[in-house]
């Protein structure tokens, strides 16, 4: 009898994941770190008004969220690039169906040290700075100091949109790449730390995450034209030129308490929260 316990009790502790049924009450998220800091204040200010449901959302990069999203261990994915066609391809052989909700707009800002003389630059400038052509400030009338590079690591989706759209000028033929010598940094966080503390660095972040530590450059298009820095009504009416939407995906149209999270998100209220983090609303 004893015996028959004892077994019962090891396939119960076992097996018990097998049988264990998902949670309709929770919902996790992963992805995009430009997106965190706004998924997360999403998250808090809906469980405030749902406080029997439970929203998890953490970072790692666009790549990692649709990854998850693909196998199955998310809900939901960040992005802050579109899903490429190999992962879609890849989604549909697992069975998973991507599904793309446009929640905001973001500015991309390219950030130096407040102590850094130089304040604007245009994009060609920016190309030759990052591939590594142009190495010293004194060459964009700054200091005599070696430039350094800080970039997100690949996995991240601001790393591939400023590579396709900052050093290969949106030409699909074009196969520019960041400097060997360029800093790649697991986080925006990562990158407004060292900014802050290095006078001769330079990175890029979205624009929610700039702080009084680090200076954003005013860009323009060309030398005849405009230097705008990053700010929300420039992102509106198509000033600023390093700008983007950000993206939820979901497995198929999203229905229960996914459903019910995202209709919150492109709610006014849920819009707030995105000009509150400083970020551009789509609404």
């Amino acid at each position: 009898m004893i015996k028959r316990i004892f077994l019962f009790l090891l396939i119960a502790l076992f097996f018990k994941p097998v049988f264990a049924a998902k949670d309709n009450n929770s919902i996790q998220i992963k992805g995009s770190d430009t997106m965190v800091n706004l998924g997360q204040s999403w998250a808090e200010k809906y469980m405030e008004q749902n406080p029997t449901e439970f929203i998890a959302v953490t970072g790692g990069g666009s790549g990692t969220g649709l990854s998850s999203l693909i196998s199955g261990t998310c809900d939901i994915a960040m992005s802050s690039r579109n899903i490429k066609e190999k992962e879609i391809d890849l989604a549909k052989q697992k069975g998973v169906i991507p599904f793309e909700i446009k929640v905001a707009l973001d500015g991309l800002a390219v950030v130096v040290s407040p102590k850094n003389p130089v304040s604007k630059l245009t994009a060609d400038e920016l190309a030759l700075i990052f591939t590594g052509k142009i190495t010293n400030w004194k060459e964009l009338g700054g200091e005599d100091k070696k430039i350094v590079i800080l970039s997100r690591e690949v996995n991240s989706g601001t790393h591939v949109y400023f590579k396709e759209h900052v050093l290969r000028r949106n030409d699909p033929k074009s196969r520019e790449e960041f400097s060997p010598g360029a800093l790649m940094l697991s986080s925006s966080q990562a990158i407004a730390d060292e900014v802050a503390g290095n006078p001769a660095a330079i990175g890029y972040y979205g624009m929610g995450y700039i702080s009084t530590k680090q200076k954003a450059v005013a860009i323009a298009k060309d030398e005849k034209s405009e230097y705008v820095i990053p700010a929300i009504e420039n992102v509106i009416n198509g000033k600023y030129p390093i700008s983007r939407p950000l993206f939820l995906y979901t497995n198929s149209q999203p229905g229960g308490l996914t459903n019910k999270f995202i209709d919150f998100i492109l709610s006014k209220e849920g819009q707030k929260i995105v000009v509150e983090t400083d970020f551009v609303p789509i609404k």
